[in-house]
C-alpha cells in the first residue's frame, strides 16, 4: 500500500500570504505607489516561496518512511498508532519524549507515532504530522510486514 502525501499549510496560512504582501504594501505607499506594488509582490512571492519549502512529503516509500529530510528503514519501525483530536494534541506536548524524532506542522492536527525497534538508536520514537494518520499508519503497518 503506497502512500505520499505533502503537508500543505492549511487555507488560514495561505490568506496570510495576500495580507502580508497588502500590509508591506500600504507601509511604503506613501513614499512610492509604484515601489508599493513592488515591495507587496515581493513579500507575496518570498511568504510562498517558504510555505512551499517548509512543506514536507511523508511518505512510504522503496523501503523507507520517508519524513521530510529524515529516513527510517521499514525494519524497524515498530508499533504505528494514528491520532486525532486532543490524542493527538497530547503527542505532540505533554507525553511527548524528548528525544523523540518530530516532523510536526502547526497547520496538520493529526499525527502518527512510529515506535522505533533498534536498540542502537537513541530515539524511541517518530512523531509525523499527517492529514491521514489512519492510511499512513495502515501503508507503514502493510509495508513494514512485507
Amino acid at each position: 500500500m503506497p502512500y505520499r502525501e505533502r503537508l500543505w499549510p492549511s487555507v488560514g496560512v495561505w490568506t496570510l500570504v495576500p495580507l502580508m504582501g497588502l500590509t508591506a504594501a500600504v507601509a511604503v505607499l506613501p513614499v512610492s505607489t509604484v515601489g508599493a506594488v513592488v515591495v507587496a509582490a515581493l513579500v507575496m512571492a518570498a511568504l510562498t516561496l517558504w510555505a512551499v519549502r517548509s512543506s514536507p512529503v511523508v511518505a512510504v516509500d522503496d523501503g523507507h518512511l520517508v519524513a521530510g529530510r529524515a529516513r527510517l528503514p521499514l525494519s524497524v519501525v515498530g508499533e504505528v498508532v494514528a491520532w486525532r483530536g486532543e490524542d493527538a494534541r497530547r503527542q505532540r506536548g505533554p507525553l511527548l519524549d524528548a528525544r523523540a524524532y518530530l516532523l510536526l506542522r502547526g497547520w496538520v492536527g493529526p499525527v502518527v507515532t512510529v515506535r522505533l525497534e533498534d536498540p542502537d538508536d537513541p530515539t524511541p520514537y517518530w512523531v509525523v504530522s499527517t492529514r491521514t494518520p489512519e492510511q499512513l499508519r495502515d501503508a507503514l503497518t502493510a509495508a513494514a510486514r512485507g
